[in-house]
């Protein structure tokens, strides 16, 4: 069996099987089993979904740590959704990322969905112009889409 290790600060957010945990201490955690797990700035709060690529993290986020009914409507909420955005976009890539990020979630592979739509959100911000003072899921590693890909 394989674990994982995360060190999280004092007073930062981890969700754990749908329970949101606060830690007072600076804390180094071990997850022994399979979880359904995010923590610090993966966590999106509800007024935080204030763009259509942020509301399709947010139902993807419902759908991989909620509890089981909200699994299921956050599924369904993120198909409405992302069938919204790609019939407003003209990317290409961008519809190719949320066919992606969608067939991960129906295959119940959430995690890798939420990444794939962070990818989406840094492509809103870029197109729609927003600043680094507006909420945003930053993942090292990932890059922006092309600035020629519009939403």
């Amino acid at each position: 069996m394989s674990t994982l290790v995360l060190e999280l600060r004092q007073g930062e957010m981890m969700i754990v099987n749908g329970a949101p945990i606060r830690f007072r201490t600076k804390s180094r955690i071990e997850l022994t089993a399979r979880a359904r797990f995010l923590f610090g700035k993966q966590i999106m709060a509800p007024d935080q979904a204030d763009s259509p690529a942020r509301r399709i993290y947010f139902a993807l986020q419902s759908a991989y740590i909620g509890t089981d009914d909200e699994r299921g409507h956050g599924l369904e909420a993120a198909r409405e959704l992302i069938g919204a955005f790609k019939s407003a976009t003209t990317s290409a890539l961008a519809c190719e990322i949320l066919d992606r990020a969608l067939a991960c979630a129906e295959s119940d592979d959430c995690y890798q969905a939420l990444k794939l739509a962070r990818r989406i959100i840094r492509h809103e911000d870029a197109v729609l112009g927003r600043g680094q003072d507006t909420p945003s899921l930053s993942e090292p590693g990932l890059q922006a889409l092309p600035a020629a890909a519009s939403a």
